[in-house]
Parts: C-alpha cells; sequence; structure tokens
C-alpha cells in the first residue's frame, strides 16, 4: 500500500498561497494546520483559508486543529470544505463527543496525540476514528527535531488497530524527510505529513516523490 502524503502549508509562503498549493499538487491531502495561541504557542489560520483554499484544489484537506475547546470551530472547519478535522485528545475533556460531532458533519475524524501521550487514551474512541495523527514533535511550530520515542507508541497503536480489524489510519506530523519515511511506515504509519521537507525544497514534486519512494 503506497503512503499518502500530506504537504503541511504551515511551511508555505502564504503571500502565495495558491501558488503554493499547485506546486504540491502530486500529493494525496493537503495538511491545514490550526493553532490559536493557547493549546500551542503560535497563532496561525482559520476557517477563511480553508474556504479559500477549498476552490484551488481537489486534493482532501486535512486540517489539524490545535486548539482549546475544539467543538467551537468543528461546524465552521467543515463549511468552510474540511475533508478531515482532527482534535488533539488533550484539548478535549468529552474527547468521545468531540468525535462524534466531526463525524456528524460528514467530515473524516481524527484524534492527534502529543509526544508525551498514551496511545490508551484512544481506548474507548478508537473504532470511531478515521486517522490517528501521532506528533513526532511537540506542536506548535515547524521544522523541528522529531522525537524518536513516538515510534514504540506508533506500532503499539499499529497493532490495536490490526487486533480490532480496524481501516484506521495512523498519520504522523513533525521532523518527517525521505531519510527517515521508511521508519515511520515500517512502524505502521500510512499518511506523512511535511511542511519544510517538502515547501523547503528546491523541487517540490521531487520531495514528495522521495517520500513515497521511501
Amino acid at each position: 500500500m503506497k503512503p499518502i502524503i500530506a504537504p503541511s502549508i504551515l511551511s508555505a509562503d502564504f503571500a502565495r498561497l495558491a501558488d503554493e498549493v499547485e506546486s504540491v499538487s502530486t500529493a494525496d491531502w493537503l495538511h491545514v494546520d490550526v493553532m490559536d495561541g493557547h493549546f500551542v504557542p503560535n497563532l496561525t489560520i482559520g476557517p477563511l483559508v480553508v474556504k479559500a483554499l477549498r476552490p484551488i484544489t481537489t486534493m482532501p484537506l486535512d486540517v489539524h486543529l490545535m486548539i482549546e475547546q475544539p467543538d467551537r470551530y468543528v461546524r465552521d472547519f467543515r463549511e468552510a470544505g474540511a475533508d478531515h478535522i482532527t482534535v488533539h485528545a488533550e484539548a478535549c475533556v468529552h474527547l468521545d463527543r468531540s468525535v462524534q460531532l466531526v463525524r456528524s458533519t460528514g467530515a473524516k475524524a481524527g484524534v492527534s496525540l502529543n509526544p508525551h501521550t498514551s496511545e490508551r487514551a484512544l481506548d474507548y474512541v478508537l473504532e470511531e476514528l478515521d486517522l490517528v495523527l501521532v506528533m513526532s514533535v511537540n506542536p506548535g511550530f515547524g521544522g523541528q527535531k522529531l522525537i524518536e520515542r513516538v515510534f514504540p507508541k506508533i506500532e503499539r497503536l499499529a497493532e490495536r488497530i490490526n487486533a480490532l480489524g480496524l481501516d484506521t489510519i495512523i498519520e504522523v506530523d513533525g521532523g518527517v524527510k525521505p531519510g527517515n519515511a521508511r521508519r515511520f511506515l515500517d512502524a505502521g504509519a500510512r499518511a506523512l505529513v511535511s511542511g519544510s521537507g517538502v515547501f523547503k525544497a528546491p523541487d517540490r514534486a521531487a520531495a514528495i516523490a522521495a517520500l513515497r519512494a521511501a
């Protein structure tokens, strides 16, 4: 099964966003990092940018909500054009309710885990998820060095998904490069988010191809 490549627009040039998105059109998903300056120490974009992205690409918009109280904005992002909506386990007081809210909009539902959060946090919602986003860096900034401790977590999560007979996709975000992509895939990941690894490359299509070749 070929990997799913999801360039993160966090590393794109927002002054030329349409051209930047076109430059990664050979990818599978477009990853959209939403940060509120509270859950993570950075502030990025909202539903209006997602709405602007929707007509300029046919790629699924993979929206990652790194925000407090994400339930307040799930419907706004779905109406703006998000295909996948991922919330953080650490940000949701009632995680099952948040997952069900995402599902009720028709979007694919995901939950993200920070590097310090055990995969066991998903024990009672895993069967409701379309994807699990494992952070391999601490969320909030692009271009960080990956945290090696996430590999055993990915392996344990993949074993659990397989044992339950689920099709849940494990996605990883943080420090993904062609040189280490194979390690993530061997551990059980299927989707690779790469921001600077793609957008800072001189040839974005070649960078995407190199990730696939891994």
